[in-house]
C-alpha cells in the first residue's frame, strides 16, 4: 500500500472547511491582547495563553528588538557547542531563583522540554506513571522512553486513588517518576499535587510536573502548582514554557543542580537542538521582570477569570470549574461545536474549539482562557454574545 494512502484518504477538515465551520490556521494579522484582527476584522480574543497580557508589552518588545541588535537572529548552534549566550545563562539563574531551585535548564520549545527529561532520567528498568490527561509532549516524551527499555504506566485523570492501585503494582525497588500536568490545559483543573506528593514519598518517586499553564496563573506571585501548595521543596522537577505567561518562546525545567548538570550532559534534545533565539531569550527576561515587579497581573487575570467563570453559569452553560485562567464552556457534540464557534466568531469572539478524540465524546467544548489585559468591556461582550449563542443553539 502507499505511504500516503492515510494522506489522501483524510477528509475531515476538508468537509469541515466546506461547511464554512474550519476554527484552526486562522491567521491573525494584528495583535494587541484583548483584540486581535483577522480576516481584515477585529474580534476579542478568549482563546489566547498569553495570560499576563505581556507579548506586545513595550519592555518585552524592545527586549527583543535589543537582543536582535546585539546578538544577530540565532544562536548558529546547540547549547552543548557554541549556542550557548550569556542572555542563556541569565536567564537560567534568574528562573532557578524565582522558583526557589537550585538550577534551570532551558531547551528550544516547551513541547520539546518533556521530551529532554523524560527519556534521558527514565530508563531501562525504571517506571513513569503518567496523569492519563498529561498533555502531548509528555505523551511523546513517555514513547521515547519506552522506546528507549523504559516503561510507562497510566492513572486516572487527577485520581490519587487510582494512581496509588497502579504505583503499588510496580517493583518497590525500581526507580519511578510520576509526571502530571500543575494546571490541565484542556480543563483547567489543578492536579491534587498534596495528595500526589505524599503517595510519590510512600513509593520512594520522584516528580516532574509541567507548569506550562500555571505559571503567572497560580502560587505565590505566579510561581505556579509547588506554590500553590507551599510544596517548593518537595517537588523534584518543574518543567514549563515561554510560549504563555512569558510571552516568547522555549522551555524550561527546574530541578537541583546535579540533576540539571546530568541532563545538560546526556539530553539528546538539548545536545542536538538548536539554541533557543537571543530575542526569544531576551523576551523572556523582560517578562520575568515585570512579572516580579507587577504580581498583581497575576490577581487581576484570576478576577478576570472568576468573572467569566460566574456570568458563564448564571447564564446557564456547563462548564469546568476551577481557579485557572482557562474556562472550558462544554457542548458536548461535534458538529454542534463547530457551529458554536463559528455563531461566536461570526459575532465578535475568537474562543478554540476542542473536539473528539481531543477530548473524550461528550465533553467537546468551548476553551476560553482569560488575560489580565481583559477590560470588563471586553469581558462583558464575551458574556453577551455566548448568552445570544447559547439561547440559539438551545444550550441554555
Amino acid at each position: 500500500m502507499d505511504l500516503f494512502r492515510k494522506c489522501y484518504d483524510f477528509t475531515r477538515a476538508d468537509e469541515i472547511k466546506a461547511s464554512g465551520y474550519y476554527p484552526y490556521f486562522r491567521p491573525i494579522e494584528a495583535n494587541e491582547g484583548p483584540v486581535v484582527q483577522i480576516e481584515g476584522r477585529k474580534v476579542i480574543m478568549a482563546g489566547s495563553n498569553n495570560y499576563l497580557g505581556l507579548t506586545s508589552h513595550p519592555k518585552v518588545k524592545e527586549a527583543a528588538i535589543k537582543a536582535v541588535e546585539k546578538y544577530g537572529t540565532g544562536c548558529s548552534g546547540s547549547r552543548y557547542l557554541t549556542g550557548t549566550l550569556d542572555l542563556h545563562i541569565e536567564l537560567e539563574e534568574r528562573l532557578a531563583k524565582f522558583f526557589n531551585k537550585e538550577a534551570v535548564l532551558l531547551f528550544s520549545t516547551g513541547y520539546i522540554t518533556a521530551q529532554g527529561i523524560i527519556p534521558t532520567l527514565v530508563q531501562r528498568g525504571e517506571f513513569i506513571v503518567s496523569d492519563k490527561d498529561n498533555h502531548a509532549c509528555i505523551v511523546a516524551g513517555n514513547f521515547m522512553a519506552k522506546g528507549a527499555t523504559a516503561e510507562f504506566v497510566r492513572y486516572k485523570h487527577n485520581d490519587m486513588n487510582d494512581l496509588e492501585r497502579v504505583i503499588q503494582k510496580l517493583p518497590a525497588e525500581a526507580g519511578k517518576l510520576i509526571v502530571s500536568d500543575g494546571v490541565f490545559s484542556t480543563g483547567g483543573e489543578i492536579v491534587d499535587l498534596e495528595k500526589l506528593n505524599k503517595i510519590a514519598k510512600q513509593h520512594g518517586a520522584r516528580i516532574l510536573i509541567d507548569d506550562a499553564h500555571a505559571v503567572g496563573v497560580i502560587g505565590k506571585g505566579g510561581r505556579g502548582t509547588a506554590s500553590e501548595f507551599n510544596l517548593e521543596n518537595e517537588i523534584d522537577l518543574t518543567m514549563g514554557t515561554f510560549s504563555k505567561t512569558f510571552a516568547s518562546l522555549g522551555g524550561f525545567v527546574a530541578a537541583e543542580a546535579k540533576v540539571i548538570n546530568y541532563l545538560k550532559h546526556h539530553s539528546s534534545a538539548l545536545i542536538f537542538s538548536a539554541s533557543p533565539t537571543p530575542s526569544s531569550v531576551a523576551a523572556a527576561l523582560a517578562a520575568l521582570d515585570i512579572l516580579e515587579a507587577e504580581p498583581e497581573r497575576v490577581t487581576k487575570l484570576i478576577s478576570n477569570a472568576n468573572k467569566m467563570r460566574k456570568g458563564l453559569k448564571e447564564a446557564g452553560f456547563t462548564i469546568i470549574d476551577g481557579r485557572t485562567a482557562i474556562v472550558p464552556v462544554i457542548v458536548g457534540d461535534d458538529q454542534l461545536a463547530f457551529k458554536m464557534w463559528r455563531m461566536l466568531y461570526d459575532a465578535g469572539v475568537f474562543v478554540n474549539v476542542f473536539i473528539s478524540p481531543g477530548v473524550p465524546p461528550g465533553r467537546q467544548m468551548m476553551r476560553t482562557s482569560y488575560m489580565a489585559t481583559h477590560e470588563d468591556k471586553h469581558l462583558d461582550a464575551i458574556l453577551d454574545i455566548f448568552k445570544d449563542t447559547g439561547k440559539k443553539l438551545g444550550l441554555i
